[in-house]
């Protein structure tokens, strides 16, 4: 469960304060599906990136199964990042010089997974995709479907509760985006992975339980 409680975001620009977010107030639960949706601009992607433990509210919490990780100091938080929430991007920043395999099995190398056992879960999740004969491509070699295929088992890898997908299908042609959108929701249904999503994808946002508007960082309830 995720409970978002009067939370504000403010940015300070040349001398000026910005309100980003204006006391953003939403629960999430377990196993759920959201759509944040706006114009360019309404706070969508800081609503994600303070969902995601990337960036600290101005004030207000969020809590995850009741506890405020915004208390916490910030070597724990990012062991909690790590361990709980995977990330797809609008822009995949996969590694150009290493294959799929490598670039799926990195945060589990990184977290000191065994390589062995790494490079298992990376084939397994990889042909969970669609991708299994494409192990050994490298991001240069495959399409934009094919690489956000790649960035989606990436961020599966350490197994998450949550997944946050900022414009995931903002970048690809209408067929390849219905794969996408196909891959995430089934994510969500079979594995029960709690996924947020910020999109201009409207097909994709009626997919999801749950449909949030942001106007001038102000939450609005688009049901």
């Amino acid at each position: 469960m995720i409970q978002v409680r009067d939370l504000y975001k403010t940015f300070i620009k040349d001398g000026r304060k910005i309100e980003v977010l204006k006391g953003i107030d939403l629960g999430i639960a377990g196993g759920d599906s959201l759509a944040v949706v706006g114009v360019s601009g309404a706070g969508k992607s800081t609503l994600i990136h303070i969902l995601g433990t990337l960036d600290r509210p101005t004030s207000g919490s969020v809590l995850f199964d009741g506890i405020d990780v915004y208390t916490w100091p910030e070597p724990k938080l990012a062991g909690f990042r790590n361990r709980k929430i995977g990330f797809v991007f609008q822009f995949n920043n996969l590694l150009p010089e290493f294959s799929s395999l490598e670039n799926v099995m990195m945060p589990a190398l990184i977290q000191r997974v065994p390589k062995a056992e790494a490079k298992r879960r990376a084939g397994a999740i990889l042909a969970g995709v669609g991708l299994g004969d494409r192990t050994t491509h490298k991001p240069g070699e495959l399409s934009g479907g094919e690489q956000q295929r790649v960035a989606i088992a990436r961020a599966l890898i350490l197994e998450p509760d949550i997944l946050l997908a900022d414009e995931p299908t903002g970048n690809l042609d209408t067929e390849t985006g219905k794969k996408i959108e196909d891959i995430l929701i089934s994510l969500n249904q079979t594995k029960r992975i709690t996924l947020i999503v910020v999109t201009h994808n409207q097909s994709l946002a009626d997919r999801m339980s749950q449909q949030i508007g942001l106007r001038d960082g102000r939450m609005y309830n688009r049901e």
